[in-house]
């Protein structure tokens, strides 16, 4: 059991990637784009409740930048 999956066993709060990668191995492989994609869905929307418009838009803008420069030989 990983340090993660214990501290959430102890009522700790789960650790955010434990917490993504347990529901992608629920789904299956061809589940698991959709459910991401729905994910960074709810984030985002999470985020403009939480932290404004501004602030998500840049969450977003930084992941899409940084998808985007993955891209570039």
């Amino acid at each position: 059991m990983s340090m993660a999956t214990e501290g959430a066993a102890e009522g700790a709060p789960e650790d955010a990637g434990a917490l993504v990668a347990r529901a992608l191995g629920d789904r299956t492989p061809g589940a698991r784009a959709q459910f991401l994609k729905e994910l960074l869905a709810h984030t985002a929307a999470g985020l403009v409740i939480l932290e404004g418009d501004r602030a998500a838009g840049e969450a977003v803008y930084r992941l899409a930048d940084a998808v985007v420069s993955r891209g570039r030989p």
